[in-house]
């Protein structure tokens, strides 16, 4: 019998630990975009928008410098990164998301 009270009394203390997870999120799209995270953006949170496509490695690395630990990016701005599958896909503390766009073509 104690060996179930220290079991239940355990689980008791367990339950009772608060977690705090901190996570800093960016979406990424092209400027001319204007459907892609429009609700984020609303809310105030870090929509970044493109004008030159071909610096979205760029980008994508300024964001990771700024510690950003998962990046939502937009299916037309993905298509002109070279380094989100190569390098990024082994790097553990960053998630890259590949969002589909709000294009029509993209449905048919």
């Amino acid at each position: 019998m104690k060996i179930g009270k220290k079991t239940r009394i355990i689980i008791i203390k367990k339950a009772k630990i608060n977690m705090v997870i901190y996570m800093s999120i960016s979406w990424l799209k092209a400027s001319s975009d204007r459907k892609s995270f429009k609700i984020f953006e609303s809310f105030g949170m870090d929509v970044y928008k493109i004008n030159d496509l071909e610096k979205t490695d760029e980008k994508i690395r300024e964001l990771v410098d700024k510690n950003y630990t998962t990046i939502v990016v937009s299916n037309e701005v993905a298509s002109f990164s070279e380094d989100i599958i190569k390098k990024y896909n082994r790097i553990e503390n960053v998630n890259i998301i590949i969002a589909p766009g709000h294009n029509k073509d993209n449905y048919t």
